[in-house]
């Protein structure tokens, strides 16, 4: 699936890369179909989500306290089981 899951970054890490300046984003338990156009960095302060690859059982669980990078193209159904709150980034688009 490719989704990178980085456990309880150091504060330093998260510092370096600026997450609490990245915009924030939240939802509440349910299940969201969603696609990525972009590849996304985030990082959940709240929450916890199963995301299953469209079309499959296999999924990839994360929560508060996980920095986490999504790759560019990646259809899935977020299963939220805890209130989501998180801090996001979504790479530039690359020109051709």
């Amino acid at each position: 699936m490719n989704i990178v899951i980085e456990k309880n970054p150091s504060s330093r890490r998260l510092s370096d890369l600026g997450v609490m300046s990245w915009p924030k984003w939240s939802c509440q338990p349910g299940k969201y179909a969603l696609v990525f156009e972009e590849r996304e960095t985030c990082y959940l302060v709240k929450g916890k989500v199963k995301v299953y690859l469209k079309g499959s059982s296999e999924f990839v669980e994360f929560g508060a306290g996980d920095l986490v990078t999504i790759p560019k193209g990646l259809s899935c159904t977020w299963d939220v089981s805890l209130f989501i709150d998180k801090h996001y980034k979504f790479d530039p688009p690359t020109s051709p």
